[in-house]
This record gives structure tokens, C-alpha cells and sequence, in this order.
């Protein structure tokens, strides 16, 4: 009974070597012919007037928790031409795909500097400008009511803009608590008036696939205008009920539309 028993198991096991040996060729041909997964783009951030890089920092938080490397560039807020130049410059130090975020502001910048690099694949719009050619994000502004309270600051090369610290909050940051709005009007970045009197020279959204995140609570940049440039961009749009402040009030939602984006990519 043993003898017959070890013969079962011996005959077994040669006929699972013999099923071995011809199936792991082929197993090995399926695993080398499976394409390699696309890496994740990097995810490059530019803030808009009034703010900087910082204001990304809780965005940037989630986007590295989920994998992905990331850049937020101090844009000069010198004038569109100039600051379009600056992140072109940036963007050709970036190897691999590129996922090209703007908020406010930025959002003209994006549209212009992406034109000059087939590595951004995608354009996200965070509560942002997406001006035409010849267009200059005062004309856009234009049309958003009610106007935002400015100040005006005489300057070497030209003239600063600013909010009106008063009324700061209730404008840029209306879902923040009282002393991040403080912080946030004292710290906030001047914009040079040629960032909205220097138009709009390229059309990136023509070619480069957009979303665009609208804030219904946002004073600086009414809803609606915001969805008008949306539209006309053909961008995906989601809304969101937040201030202009999105990036620091809900961080969640405009790292969802980012990573939207990031996987429509690969």
C-alpha cells in the first residue's frame, strides 16, 4: 500500500513539473508583455494675487500622501507676460508629465505658460481667470460684481494692488476664521497693476485637456463669471460652496479635482 501510494504521489509530481515547465514560458511572455503602469505626473502649483505658495501647503499634504511629487512656484505678480516667462522657465526644469494648476490670478498664467510645454497635460482651475487671447484679467474682472475693495501702492515699477486689509476677509477668506483672515491680509502678496492690463497671448485649453473648481461663496471672483470662463474653456467643472480661499478652507475638495485630473493623464 505504501509502494503504490509513493508511486500516486511521485507520478503526480512529475506530471505538475512537466504542466510547470510548459506553462512558466508563456507566463513569463504575458508578465513582459504587460505595459508598465504610467507614472503619476507632478503636480505643479501656482497661487494667484494676494497670496503665495504657502496658501497651498494643505494641498500639497494630501498630494504627497497619495503619491505624487509636487512644485508650488512663487509666482512674481509682476505682469502676465513676465510671470508667464518665470513658470516656463520652471516648468522646462520638470522631467515627466505635468499637471498644471492655477488659482485666481494664476489661473492666466497656466493658460499662457502651458502653451510652451508639450509635457502639461492637464490644466486645473482653481476658482480661477481663464482669459482669451487679447484678453487681460482686468477685463474679466470687469464683469464680476461687486468690485473688489483695492488699494493702491505707487512702486519703483508701477503700481501695487492690494486688498484693503478691512475688508479682506469678507472678500478673499469669508470661510476662514477671523485670525487666518488677519494673518492672511497682513502677509498678503501685492499684485503689479500689469498683471491685469498685460492680455492673455495663448490659448492652452484649446489643446490641453481643463477642469476648472468654481466657489459659489467667492467675492473676489463672482461664481458666475467663474463659470462663464468655464464654460467657454470647455473645462470639467465642479462647484464647490467655499470663499476664494478654497486651497486653505477646503483642501479636500481641490486636491479631489487636482487628482481627477492626475488620473485622466494616465
Amino acid at each position: 500500500m505504501r509502494i503504490r501510494i509513493s508511486r500516486r504521489i511521485a507520478l503526480a509530481a512529475g506530471a505538475l513539473a512537466l504542466l510547470g515547465a510548459a506553462t512558466a514560458p508563456g507566463v513569463a511572455t504575458a508578465n513582459a508583455e504587460r505595459p508598465a503602469a504610467a507614472p503619476k505626473p507632478t503636480v505643479v502649483l501656482v497661487h494667484g494675487a494676494w497670496a503665495d505658495s504657502s496658501s497651498w501647503s494643505p494641498v500639497m499634504e494630501r498630494l504627497r500622501k497619495d503619491g505624487y511629487k509636487v512644485r508650488a512656484l512663487a509666482d512674481p505678480l509682476q505682469g502676465l507676460t513676465g510671470d508667464t516667462a518665470y513658470v516656463s522657465s520652471y516648468l522646462a526644469t520638470i522631467d515627466g508629465p505635468v499637471v498644471l494648476v492655477g488659482h485666481s490670478y494664476g489661473g492666466a498664467v497656466i493658460t499662457n505658460a502651458a502653451a510652451s510645454d508639450p509635457d502639461v497635460k492637464a490644466l486645473v482651475y482653481i476658482a480661477g481667470f481663464i482669459p482669451v487671447k487679447g484678453e487681460t484679467v482686468g477685463d474679466l474682472a470687469a464683469k464680476s460684481t461687486p468690485p473688489v475693495p483695492l488699494v493702491y501702492t505707487q512702486v519703483p515699477d508701477g503700481t501695487d494692488v492690494s486688498i484693503d486689509p478691512a475688508k479682506f476677509r469678507e472678500t478673499f477668506a469669508g470661510d476662514l476664521d477671523r485670525t487666518t483672515a488677519e494673518d492672511l491680509a497682513a502677509t498678503q502678496r501685492p499684485a503689479n497693476s500689469k498683471a491685469v492690463t498685460e492680455p492673455g497671448t495663448a490659448e492652452a485649453f484649446r489643446t490641453i485637456p481643463s477642469y476648472s473648481l468654481v466657489t459659489t461663496r467667492d467675492h473676489a471672483i463672482n461664481p458666475d463669471l467663474q463659470r462663464f470662463m468655464s464654460q467657454r474653456a470647455g473645462a470639467h467643472i465642479d462647484e464647490v460652496a467655499a470663499s476664494h480661499a478654497v486651497m486653505l478652507s477646503r483642501p479636500g475638495r481641490v486636491t479631489d479635482v487636482i487628482e481627477k485630473a492626475a488620473r485622466a493623464t494616465r
